[in-house]
């Protein structure tokens, strides 16, 4: 049902009566032209009932609303032939803007007559308009999408989206900074460059940073159960928000108005194995004179899937590939292993039954295809609470107070290595043997039956995430248009890191006592050889254990004032202008344990704790001007300035937009926006960081060895390479621009469909220097194709450090990469975007709706320098984001059935050797409801119908794209929703 509220040209003092008899509604459909059904209030005030959320059959009933006057707002309403056996409850409510919005966008999801609904807000613009529709697309998700699409939550429904090109390192990603947070990159350009909000307001960024270096906000606690729905901008609108609106704003709005009482419980797995999940939702809300408000909880668990779980990817050796080394003992001045012998035969029940002797050319060692697979989940283990709760208060018929909370409680878990050691892993990984005479190297790796489970080596985060919102919103008094709203929000996330780590006494424990060193510094031993091969114990294994509890947290704040009215009226209509001052601050902390810095775990590189702070005020004013009746434009500006580090950085951007409608169906419209974004603050006060990357590719020691780079021994190895990071105080913000043109065209309440071409641009970008390009010039440099005197060859050779050539171990081995941020970056991406949907009604055999999305992307370029040559990140084989994406949907509705197909099809990716592509893949998901009686309904839901894994044995395990797709398998899914009240 759509809801008139916040029309500008609404300031009649009467109400006339309305009506509209109804047609019959089935779940998922909006009841279509019922926004006759109310006339004009105050811009301030919405209403709203619950035939909106009803799945009762309403069949040619009537709604009446009639005003009353007096000193305070109320309504009657009367309702015409309803069925007998169906209950009906009106909800009437003093709504804000945004349930107002809510109801809005809903219907117009559903119904192109435009003309029939009253102004709104709509996410991209301050100022309400009467159609979704504007100069730049908007995309909705709503609550019901997300259940009837088969998205296990928020995230999920994002990053389907087609919008989402941009391959992320999520939670189920394995080897990564944050594995217990998710994100999305609209556009492929990256997480920092999307600006996230939950009601229009900022939420405290994820307090470690993605991939080490940019921040993000965390999609891993948004709630489903509390979603009304979600709105993605598909444009830069810095000039509207603010920083970090480049690639596009994802708007997450929360239920406003809920009438009784509705639990939902929801139990299912996946059928190969492991990833067990239930989850228990239950929201309400009521009203009691003028106050009214709104609470949801949800509870939801999940089990992990490990790797061994699925059998594609159970063994690293499937391929061929040699297992992974277990024990072994190598003589370092002769590179030859020493052989096991029968030694191995000991550790054969050790990873699962897999150990074995291994005979390289190197020599012979123990080794299992399980090692890697045994300590790997690609499903993180999860438990969530999230509490919500909504209050508004009317203290007049012009002026209401209101409040949001929201609070997340998250503990998750994951492995993505096992224990291991190798001797003086602090020196040079070599000791000298007293008993042998030589310099050796010994390594083990303990398996899960040593240590009681591979869960004893999970790490662990326990978050918590809390958004705290109160305002007051009404009409300015003496105005018939004008209304404000003045709200102080605040949002804090802290996240608890548990991490065990081996302690500094397991050399002593394998090796025995060190005796001392020799005249080259190399430690002695007289170790036991039985030590190394002897299953240990839990309690042994627990003994030269501990955890590391790292502490991270981050918060922003932000109290704002906002208006918006008429200013005059022009032949074509009121000229519009919505204003906005915000005033605010963030910050972030990051304490590692002390215990890495005092030397109390083994091989434990110094770790330095960060922090820093920053002070932000904006100004901003948006103008809506409807030139002709046909034609509106839409200007906006904004600066804001920010304070951090000694020093100010300001930016004024803006925005241009135009509609053109020749016809009530036909609609053209274009964009033209500047944005930009302001230094991640861990780029700013990142002190000296210490890391690896998940994988590298040795160019140098690849040409050294005289092997092509599909074949070489250090293609693409992981663990990769240590780096060595640094912030800077002096990066400035990055400058942005972006335009878009099409059109609509909505022949009719069943049809419609857009074209949408879009460019976006970012200069001065703030990246870490590229590894991989520092590593392709360094060997270059090396190998005389570049000049070693160049500018660019000294800095590549100064930032890689390697060991001697003549170094007894690893001759040559990277030891460090030195990586710093820069301000020098550019890049620009353009594509397509096409939508549609289609209603067609069947008589007896039901209705059906079909939506389909699509995204090209068209161009994507990428240069470090601006000297440099542009970089085809659209087809480079190093890149992998998709170049295309598309989303279809089916729905079948009939009497108390419901049932939804819906298709992701993803374009092509590089293979994982970087040689070739591998073919595009698609996935179906499918749900099918069951209307039990007007309270309670049963669905099903089935995601991957086809049981699909995308494999890619190019380059070995985990034979499949990491982070592009995953590896579950079919899963299903039982929900029960049953709504107590009327």
């Amino acid at each position: 049902m759509v809801c008139s509220s916040m029309g500008l040209a609404s300031g009649r003092k009467q109400f006339q009566n309305r009506s509209a008899r109804l047609r019959a509604p089935r779940k998922g459909y909006i009841l279509q032209h019922a926004s006759s059904a109310y006339g004009y209030v105050k811009p301030s005030v919405c209403i709203a009932d619950r035939l909106l959320y009803s799945r009762l059959p309403l069949k040619n009933a009537t709604v009446l609303y009639k005003r009353i006057h007096g000193k305070e707002w109320h309504y009657m309403h009367r309702f015409k032939n309803l069925p007998a056996h169906t209950a009906l409850s009106l909800l009437i409510a003093y709504a804000i803007p945004s349930f107002c919005q809510t109801a809005y966008a809903q219907a117009a999801d559903e119904s192109a007559a435009a003309s029939d609904t009253k102004a709104v807000l709509v996410t991209g613009s301050r100022i309400p308009r009467a159609s979704k529709e504007g100069p730049t697309s908007v995309t909705v998700i709503t609550g019901e999408d997300i259940e009837k699409q088969g998205y296990r939550n928020v995230f999920d429904a994002l990053s389907s989206q087609t919008q989402n090109t941009g391959m992320t390192q999520g939670a189920d990603f394995g080897n990564t900074f944050t594995p217990a947070a998710n994100t999305i990159s609209l556009r492929g350009l990256g997480p920092n460059h999307t600006l996230i909000l939950l009601n229009g307001r900022r939420i405290a960024d994820y307090p470690v940073a993605y991939d080490g270096s940019v921040n993000f906000v965390n999609l891993a606690n948004i709630p489903s159960a509390l979603v009304d729905r979600i709105e993605i901008l598909n444009s830069g609108a810095s000039a509207v928000y603010g920083s970090d609106a480049i690639a596009g704003v994802v708007n997450i709005i929360t239920k406003k108005q809920v009438s009784g009482i509705d639990f939902n419980i929801k139990a299912g797995g996946t059928q190969h194995g492991g990833g067990s999940n239930q989850r228990i939702q239950l929201t309400g809300g009521g009203s009691s004179g003028n106050l009214s408000g709104v609470f949801g909880v949800e509870l939801s668990r999940t089990q992990p899937v490990w790797s061994r779980q699925r059998d594609f990817m159970s063994s690293t050796s499937s391929d061929g590939t040699a297992p992974t080394r277990i024990l072994s003992r190598q003589n370092v001045d002769s590179g030859k292993y020493v052989d096991p012998g029968a030694t191995c035969s000991q550790l054969g029940n050790l990873f699962y039954d897999s150990v074995v002797r291994v005979q390289s050319k190197s020599g012979a060692y123990c080794g299992s295809g399980k090692a890697q697979p045994a300590f790997w989940t690609t499903m993180t283990q999860n438990e969530s609470e999230n509490l919500f709760g909504s209050l508004s208060y009317q203290l007049g018929a012009k002026t209401e107070v209101f409040s949001d909370l929201m609070l997340g409680f998250n503990a998750t878990q994951n492995n993505t290595r096992g224990p291991s050691w190798t001797s003086e892993a602090v020196g040079n990984s070599y000791f000298f043997n007293q008993n042998s005479g030589a310099n050796e190297s010994w390594s083990r790796r303990i398996s899960p039956e040593e240590i009681g489970a591979a869960t004893r080596y999970n790490r662990k985060w326990n978050d918590v995430a809390a958004n705290l919102t109160v305002g007051i919103r009404g009409d300015i008094p003496s105005t018939s248009s004008w209304n404000y709203e003045a709200a102080y929000n605040i949002s804090a996330y802290t996240s608890r890191k548990t991490t065990p780590l081996l302690l500094n006494s397991v050399d002593s424990f394998f090796l025995g006592p060190r005796l001392g060193y020799d005249a080259d510094g190399v430690a002695i031993y007289a170790p036991d050889p039985s030590r190394l091969s002897q299953p240990l114990t839990p309690a042994q294994f627990n003994s030269i254990t501990g955890e590391a509890i790292s502490r991270d947290k981050s918060w922003t704040q932000t109290l704002s004032l906002s208006a918006n009215g008429e200013l005059f009226n022009l032949p074509a209509g009121p000229v519009r202008l919505a204003a906005v001052t915000e005033f605010g601050s963030q910050g972030f902390s990051n304490t590692p344990d002390p215990q890495i810095n005092q030397g109390v775990f083994y091989n434990q590189a110094a770790a330095n704790g960060a922090s820093g702070s920053r002070q932000r005020y904006a100004l901003g004013t948006e103008l809506n001007i409807p030139i002709l009746k046909q034609l509106v434009a839409t200007v906006a500006g904004r600066y804001d300035e920010y304070s951090f580090a000694g020093r100010n950085d300001g930016k004024f951007t803006y925005n241009t937009g135009l509609e053109f409608r020749p016809a009530k169906t036909l609609l053209f419209r274009g964009n033209y926006a500047t944005s930009f974004r302001a230094p991640d603050m861990n780029y700013i006060y990142s002190s000296t960081t210490r890391g690896y990357y998940s994988s590298t590719t040795d160019y140098y020691r690849c040409q050294q060895a005289g092997q092509p780079l599909a074949g070489c021994d250090y293609n693409n190895y992981s663990p990769g390479a240590n780096y060595i990071q640094t912030g800077s105080k002096d990066l400035k913000s990055e400058n942005g621009k972006s335009w878009s043109y099409g059109a609509v065209w909505s022949p009719s309440s069943n049809f419609d469909i857009s074209a949408d071409f879009w460019r976006i641009q970012i200069d001065n970008l703030v990246t870490n220097l590229d590894p991989d390009t520092i590593l392709h010039n360094e060997a270059n440099c090396r190998n005389g194709e570049l000049d070693p005197n160049s500018p660019t060859c000294v800095d590549a050779l100064r930032r890689v450090q390697r060991n001697p050539a003549n170094a007894i171990f690893n001759p040559n081995a990277i030891q460090n990469i030195l990586v710093n941020p820069i301000n020098a970056a550019q890049e620009r991406t353009s594509g397509l975007d096409i939508s549609g949907k289609w209603r067609i009604k069947a008589g007896g055999a039901g209705d059906f709706l079909l939506k389909a999305n699509y995204t090209k992307v068209l161009s994507h370029h990428y240069k470090q320098f601006s000297d440099d040559p542009d970089t085809d990140e659209l087809n480079s084989l190093t890149n992998a984001d998709w170049g295309s994406k598309v989303n279809a949907s089916v729905t079948w509705l009939r009497d108390k059935w419901t049932s939804t197909v819906q298709v992701t099809r993803y374009g092509s990716l590089p293979n994982a050797d970087q040689t070739a592509r591998v073919s595009p893949f698609a996935l179906v998901n499918l749900s099918a409801s069951y209307q039990i009686s007007p309270q309670a309904s049963i669905s099903l839901i089935v995601n991957n119908v086809f049981n699909s894994v995308k494999q890619d044995n190019s380059a070995g395990w985990p034979y499949y794209p990491v982070g592009n797709y995953n590896p579950y398998g079919r899963q299903g899914w039982v929900e029960f929703n049953y709504h107590f009240g009327s």
